[in-house]
């Protein structure tokens, strides 16, 4: 894979350039090594103070994982399943049943594509209404069966095409919603990416949300809120701070439950090591959630909502 730098990364490139020219000729080691610890250095650096709107950049990395590539990494086998039973199937969403180190789990994934052709296939990872009909159709087998639900959250927002909107768009989220907060087995969340708007919400309520560090989650998108507030898409930095999207701002208000944070330089560059503490992590809160939950699940769910949004003046 082509590696592609943000504009904050643009330090990092010329180092690896040059690491890389070193690498390719007999010279001395000692310049090599110097350099390596130099950009080990920098990096961290580059990455412990990153703006929001940079955080936002980070989650829309070309190279970043998508919801394939961690099934791939952590499922033994997984069998996907297509269709709404009544108007088509969605490829903007992934859904299907795997076993991930022997527990058998249904994952549910929003899925971008890694080029131009790929992105019209997976409609840029933005689910139509039979994508949120798909999504539930396998929540309700996962329930049937008793198997934990894990969704995986990357998406710009929900298709606002005329078609999606006259097949009944608002309907199919506002109905999963609905549907989620009953279903009577674990679900649990995970952003991988973008979470925006009611095109994440489609598959995110849920007994505890994971974000990984470099993600976000929010209403709407940075470039929606300034086209809004102040009829200007290029202040969107300004309102991806306004709007407290990161992981560490919606922890703060009980939104997100738990930060996966990442290797230095992001998920993108090392997608191993990300995987596996992503995988140990759900693990982890889907013994929690079996051990304290039991079948309460809408008691829970109820108090985890109850807590948003409320207002304390000291």
């Amino acid at each position: 894979m082509k590696k592609h730098y943000l504009s904050f990364e643009k330090p990092l490139k010329d180092l690896d350039f040059e690491i890389e020219k070193l690498s390719n000729s007999e010279s001395d080691n000692t310049k090599l090594n110097q350099l390596i610890a130099e950009r080990e250095e920098l990096e961290k650096e580059i990455f412990s103070d990153l703006s929001s709107w940079e955080t936002v950049q980070l989650a829309r990395h070309p190279n970043r994982p998508y919801t394939l590539d961690y099934i791939n990494a952590w499922c033994d086998n997984f069998t996907e399943l297509h269709g709404d039973k009544a108007f088509s199937d969605d490829n903007a969403v992934v859904a299907g049943i795997g076993i991930i180190d022997g527990l058998k789990v249904v994952i549910i994934g929003q899925q971008k594509g890694r080029n131009t052709k790929e992105n019209i296939f997976r409609n840029f990872g933005m689910m139509k209404p039979e994508g949120y009909r798909k999504a539930l159709r396998v929540m309700k087998l996962a329930e049937k069966f008793k198997l934990p639900i894990i969704t995986l959250i990357d998406t710009p927002g929900a298709d606002p095409g005329i078609g999606a909107e006259e097949r009944g768009q608002g309907y199919a989220i506002a109905n999963n919603l609905f549907e989620m907060a009953s279903i009577k087995t674990q679900i649990l969340s995970i952003v991988i990416g973008e979470g925006a708007s009611g095109g994440a919400l489609g598959i995110g309520l849920c007994d505890k949300m994971i974000m990984l560090e470099h993600t976000w989650f929010s209403v709407i998108s940075p470039e929606g809120c300034a086209s809004i507030l102040w009829k200007d898409s290029s202040k969107a930095p300004e309102a991806a701070e306004s709007l407290k999207l990161t992981p560490k701002d919606l922890m703060e208000h009980d939104i997100c439950n738990m930060i996966v944070y990442e290797p230095s330089g992001g998920a993108h560059r090392h997608f191993d090591e990300t995987a596996d503490i992503l995988k140990k992590s759900i693990l982890s809160e889907l013994k929690e959630l079996r051990e304290n939950v039991n079948d309460n699940f809408l008691d829970y769910r109820v108090s985890r909502y109850d807590k948003l949004g409320v207002f304390r003046e000291d």
